[in-house]
């Protein structure tokens, strides 16, 4: 029986990062029959409370590598200093983890948009996955987005170095795909979708949130990282607000507010719930029209609920893979590249990407009539194309096994 651990995962507190694990088991199991897969977390009771058949599936929650010196060392590295850039992660491999990645067969690097800038220089991230290397085991960047890198341009050399010693890398989206093997030159560089892609859906009773829809429910997933791209005068919450009553009075949908990120403990302040609770004040005149998912629901159950859905418009990458792949016609408010690439690899292009720059209540009511107009060719696009995409994750999960036959 094949052992992998997932490095880069910490927690099921972000949905999306919780939908890569569930799928890539998934995937694993397909592919080696009874596998274990190691899955770091910080808080292994939570997040085995979040997928009670873990087990059943090979999962063995572990102790996440998570060193205090880990916000100071990034935090340092932000400094203009450019032996800092190039510098890693200096800190010795505790004796607790070296017994944990000595007894797998490979190492699978998650996390989504780890190997990134979004998060600073992830230097913690790319210690753990050298000492996975430098103990001979097959290290695979797994269903990611990479980069770019270009404005911490001291790091660059650090990790194409890096990168270039993984067994392979397989990317996400073609954007990353064309970062790393046309400006960083790198030759171990496949393309994948997203594992999320194959995420299952678990049944759940959504008729106590359902809102009152004459017309079919439109999702709608925002979250404070939104903010970061407002103009100085701009009320983006009073915005959001106004395109959910258009949405309502306009075209008789019901609009469902979608937490994807959010704590596991506690109330739903600091996560995605928190944020739209503001929005749901707001619009308390609009009654049962418009109302808000439980937060506390597992990746699986969001995307069953997702899946009945008749339109989505979302902020977070992977509420918008559990749409895509649920044949919802979806609108992504795109702050990074990640969500650029991915619709463009399944369209063909960007038109159903909006620009968190250019988000308003005009911009958010000129995609919903997109995609009204275009509700039917999105259908059968999605229909056509999603298996495409899974077959993809399953060849890479084939190349996984030629590393650990």
């Amino acid at each position: 029986m094949k052992t992998f651990y997932l490095s880069g995962q910490r927690t099921f507190g972000n949905r999306g990062c919780e939908a890569i694990v569930r799928s890539t088991v998934g995937l694993l199991r397909a592919q080696f029959g009874d596998v274990q897969v190691l899955v770091p977390s910080v808080d292994i009771e939570r997040d085995r409370a979040q997928w009670p058949d873990a087990d059943a599936q090979g999962v063995r929650f572990v102790r996440a590598y998570l060193p205090r010196a880990a916000g100071y060392w990034v935090h340092l590295q932000r400094l203009p200093l450019p032996f800092l850039k190039r510098a890693g992660w200096p800190f010795p491999m505790p004796e607790w983890l070296r017994r944990q990645l000595e007894d797998v067969d490979a190492v699978l690097a998650v996390g989504g948009d780890n190997y990134s800038l979004d998060y600073r220089i992830p230097s913690p991230i790319m210690g753990l996955d050298r000492w996975a290397m430098d103990l001979g085991k097959p290290v695979i960047l797994w269903g990611a987005s990479v980069g770019p890198f270009d404005r911490e341009p001291g790091f660059v050399p650090a990790v194409k170095r890096h990168l270039a010693r993984m067994n392979f890398i397989a990317v996400r989206e073609s954007a990353s795909y064309r970062y790393l093997t046309e400006q960083l030159g790198l030759g171990n560089v496949v393309q994948m979708a997203d594992p999320a892609f194959m995420l299952g859906r678990e049944t759940v009773d959504y008729a106590r949130f359902w809102p009152q829809c004459p017309n079919g429910v439109l999702g709608l997933n925002v979250s404070a990282l939104i903010e970061r791209y407002k103009r100085p005068d701009q009320d983006l919450r009073a915005e959001v607000a106004e395109f959910i009553r258009r949405a309502v009075q306009q075209h008789d949908l019901g609009v469902l507010l979608v937490p994807h990120v959010n704590p596991l403990q506690g109330e739903h302040s600091g996560g995605d719930a928190g944020y739209m609770a503001d929005l749901l004040e707001r619009t308390r005149d609009l009654g049962p029209r418009v109302s808000m998912m439980p937060h506390e629901l597992n990746a699986a159950q969001i995307k069953y609920v997702i899946s009945q859905l008749r339109f989505f418009i979302g902020a977070r990458t992977h509420a918008t893979i559990a749409a895509l792949s649920s044949g919802v016609p979806t609108v992504s408010i795109a702050y990074s590249v990640k969500a650029r690439g991915i619709n463009r690899d399944l369209f063909g292009n960007e038109d159903a990407v909006l620009p968190t720059t250019e988000l308003s209540a005009d911009s958010l009511q000129q995609r919903l009539e997109w995609l009204l107009r275009e509700e039917s060719a999105l259908q059968q696009t999605l229909a056509r194309r999603i298996p495409q995409l899974q077959d993809q994750a399953k060849t890479a999960t084939a190349r996984v096994s030629r590393l650990v036959a």
